[in-house]
């Protein structure tokens, strides 16, 4: 790839990685901790992610279960919990927090759907802005190259939009079929 274009082509795998990424926190019906990812705790004095103040475990499909480490934070790691609004009650036995993720219906996986479509959207659109900067970038290049050899590097980022926009509608397709699966 010419060293012209790769940092467009990056900036694109970017975007497209932090998409995976909030897939990450769309909930599909089973237990995941990446839902956590959202939750910050009082932690003496500083915020930090569930991760850092106990253990993160799965212990059945639909149960999520944090073991502090510290038994006196369990009251703020439910509070950071009911904060980030994740839609999950917490419980606890004064040892162990569990989150119990409820059976989807039908008309809540098709709204995870429809978000996870909108995600998809937004980063095609930043795909494509990120192509149209990199057709200004070597638009400005005209007078140091040949006019074929700016159309070959027009050419090439608009193959590589293409493969990206497509890995996106594949990511997509593979989370939105991962959510409607009952």
């Amino acid at each position: 790839m010419d060293s012209r274009i790769k940092p467009f082509s990056e900036k694109m795998q970017k975007t497209f990685d932090t998409m995976e990424e909030e897939f990450k926190t769309v909930r599909a019906g089973r237990a995941n901790p990446s839902v956590l990812n959202r939750v910050r705790v009082e932690y003496y004095g500083a915020e930090v992610p569930v991760s850092q103040v106990g253990n993160i475990s799965v212990p059945e499909p639909r149960v999520l279960q944090i073991a502090p480490w510290e038994s006196s934070q369990i009251k703020a790691i439910i509070k950071a919990i009911n904060i980030a609004d994740i839609g999950i009650n917490p419980t606890t036995d004064g040892k162990v927090i569990r989150l119990v993720f409820p059976e989807l219906t039908e008309e809540r996986r098709k709204e995870l759907v429809k978000e996870v479509k909108k995600m998809g959207e937004e980063a095609k659109v930043a795909v494509r802005n990120i192509r149209r900067d990199a057709d200004k970038a070597l638009k400005k290049l005209k007078d140091e190259v040949s006019e074929d050899e700016l159309a070959d590097l027009q050419d090439d980022v608009q193959k590589e939009t293409d493969k990206k926009i497509k890995e996106i509608d594949k990511a997509v397709d593979a989370k939105s079929k991962e959510i409607l699966t009952v």
